[in-house]
């Protein structure tokens, strides 16, 4: 199903802001959440896990092997999900006593549709899971209007085999900057006169990297390792408590980028590194654009094929071989060029 770029019709709901708002729908703007963790406080697999399956215990020590390097985040997920054992409506009975929505997201939620912003939850967990915790928090009706991307499942009718269906084909099952430019292009044939639809991204961790750096907008929950990262690494970001901080920055921004573009060409906060990703092939450009990633971590989420391998001397070796390079300025845009 394709990323939702028009929300569905929906009954008009009264915008939360002043009625100028109105004046500013000419920019597209597109929201991106991550779901665990930042529109849910806690995660749907690990309380799955916990309570049906592996355990806590060896679901922790399964989460160290990933941060250490020793198994993929693909192959760790396969064993989490695969020692489940309980059918899937079953299941939601502990969802039910233990998850906690952000206390403003509905409210959130519905200034997006009144305001022509489509929302899409981007997640490495299971779609059926998602839509059915979206459904029992928010109600179907409320529910239909989120388009989620994330991997598929197959799980049996007595809940005894679980089996991700991964979006895409790499270490990490779904490659959500590869989702993002899926959406950003899709986005900027339906705009006119050329112009580029501002892309929001919402997170918590640094899994969500990879879709943080697509974005032209970032959001960072704070007090979490994405916000620690950002403030290690030099990304610009804006902290949020909750996501009533965020529509207050969205109303902000797009009064903003009315003013200084008039909704025409590229936003007023245009993320231009993301416009290079958008050019390059994120496999055929790790020799020439390496150099622009501070960390081993952020090139492992950034290039799972490449840098998410096993600890191996080979492993190591190929990124210390990796041949110098020299930084340009092309257009206005930053590239690289690998020496002779």
């Amino acid at each position: 199903m394709p990323i939702a770029l028009t929300p569905p019709a929906a009954p008009e709901v009264k915008n939360l802001e002043n009625a100028k708002v109105e004046s500013l729908n000419k920019r597209k703007i597109i929201c991106f959440s991550d779901f665990d963790g930042t529109i849910f406080m806690q995660d749907t697999g690990h309380v799955l896990f916990d309570n049906h399956g592996c355990g806590s215990k060896r679901r922790e020590l399964l989460d160290e092997q990933i941060k250490k390097g020793e198994r993929s985040f693909r192959d760790v997920s396969e064993e989490m999900w695969g020692s489940l054992n309980v059918p899937f409506e079953d299941g939601f009975d502990v969802m039910d006593q233990t998850l906690e929505i952000d206390p403003d997201f509905q409210s959130f939620h519905k200034f997006c549709v009144g305001n022509n912003i489509p929302f899409n939850v981007i997640s490495a967990g299971l779609k059926p899971i998602l839509r059915r915790v979206l459904d029992t928090f928010l109600g179907e009706e409320e529910s239909a209007h989120i388009q989620i991307v994330a991997n598929d499942a197959q799980i049996s009718a007595d809940g005894s085999n679980w089996k991700p269906i991964w979006r895409h084909d790499t270490e990490l099952g779904h490659d959500k900057a590869l989702s993002v430019q899926e959406a950003r292009k899709e986005a900027e044939l339906t705009c006119e006169d050329g112009t580029i639809p501002l892309i929001v991204f919402i997170g918590d961790g640094v899994s969500d990297l990879p879709a943080a750096r697509e974005a032209d907008v970032l959001f960072a929950r704070r007090g979490l390792r994405l916000e620690e990262y950002c403030v290690e690494h030099k990304i610009e970001y804006i902290p949020f408590d909750t996501f009533a901080d965020i529509q207050r920055e969205i109303v902000k921004i797009r009064e903003e980028d009315a003013k200084k573009t008039g909704g025409k060409g590229v936003p007023a906060r245009f993320n231009p590194r993301a416009n290079m990703w958008r050019r390059v092939s994120s496999k055929n450009a790790v020799p020439k654009l390496v150099s622009m990633t501070p960390s081993r971590e952020e090139k492992m989420f950034l290039w799972p094929d490449a840098f998410s391998e096993l600890k191996t001397p080979s492993a190591e070796a190929t990124e210390s071989s990796l041949m110098p390079v020299q930084e340009n300025v092309v257009s206005g845009a930053p590239t690289t060029r690998v020496q002779a």
